[in-house]
């Protein structure tokens, strides 16, 4: 069988020999059959030119930026979940702690009224009584954070509960309204009976007040403003005479008995505050950083101490 060409297969027809020609190749010296996909791959042709500094670094610095954008998105993101996460729990803890406090007060105030109710014959007794001690715990804290003393305070409140067992034990047994009738009966046996505690009750409490009155005016320099004092002071003696005739009875006599020292706490406290004053000076002190103040003024005279002459002056 005859050779063709090398790498160039022949065939046979009618014992004829024939030999495939090459195909003439183009100018890139690849046949024309060839594929132009085939020639943009040849390994043959020369690798495209590196990118150059400035580019590599325009890479580098883009792919730096897209990197921090996307831990700085992730960041955000992650936040957000957190923070609702944490004003869900913190809004549920709130609602909690409202609920708790407001728990608290039913308690206090339903059992200042069911101690009212049980044992003084009226609610009312619980509403006033939870009105007065909260004015006397304000006015309390108040001076305690002014910085009245806790011995001040506590005379103050020993003081209103002795006023207040007085008043319960005074009223509660009717002791005014007995004495008054015993005065009348003496003195005005021509007025009704009924009428007489009232009578002597009324004019012995405007005397006390004429008495203390007087008393009082000799402070004073102004003689209208003795006048006024008299005068005002007979009628606010008048009126608790007057109060006092009342029969009251156990129930209700304590009842203004705890009223009573519920309010001498706080007109205590108010009248040792009007003489005593408060400590300025020391509640200045209280809230201004001497110790810092102090130690500065030491390293400045240290360093001042120190300092070559000329320097700093």
């Amino acid at each position: 069988m005859p050779a063709g060409l090398p790498g160039r297969p022949v065939s046979v027809r009618g014992g004829i020999i024939e030999t495939p020609v090459p195909t003439v190749p183009d100018s890139l010296g690849v046949p024309a059959e060839v594929p132009r996909s085939s020639i943009l791959n040849d390994p043959r042709r020369d690798p495209p030119p590196p990118p150059g500094l400035r580019a590599q670094l325009g890479a580098t610095r883009d792919a730096a930026k897209s990197l921090l954008m996307a831990h700085v998105d992730l960041a955000r993101a992650e936040a957000s979940a957190i923070g609702g996460k944490v004003a869900r729990t913190a809004g549920l803890i709130g609602c909690a702690v409202a609920v708790v406090v407001l728990a608290l007060l039913l308690v206090f105030i339903g059992m200042a009224l069911f101690l009212a109710e049980w044992l003084l014959g009226s609610m009312g007794w619980g509403v006033l009584h939870g009105l007065l001690f909260a004015i006397a715990a304000a006015v309390t804290m108040v001076l305690a954070a002014v910085g009245v003393s806790a011995a001040r305070i506590g005379r103050a409140f020993i003081g209103a509960v002795v006023i207040g067992v007085v008043v319960a034990v005074v009223l509660g047994l009717d002791a005014p309204n007995r004495l008054y009738a015993a005065i009348g009966s003496e003195v005005l046996p021509g007025v009704e009976s009924g009428v007489r505690p009232l009578v002597v009750g009324t004019f012995a409490g405007a005397l006390t007040g004429l008495v203390i009155g007087a008393l009082l005016a000799l402070r004073l320099t102004s003689g209208s403003a003795r006048f006024a004092g008299l005068i005002g002071l007979a009628i606010l003696g008048a009126a608790v005479g007057a109060f006092t005739a009342i029969t009251f009875g156990p129930q209700v006599g304590i009842g203004i008995g705890i009223a009573v020292g519920y309010v001498a706490w706080a007109a205590l406290l108010a009248a040792d505050v009007a003489r005593s004053g408060v400590d300025l000076e020391a509640l200045k002190a209280r809230f201004m950083p001497t110790q810092t103040i102090d130690t500065s003024k030491e390293t400045l005279e240290w360093l001042r101490q120190r300092m070559p002459p000329g320097i700093g002056s």
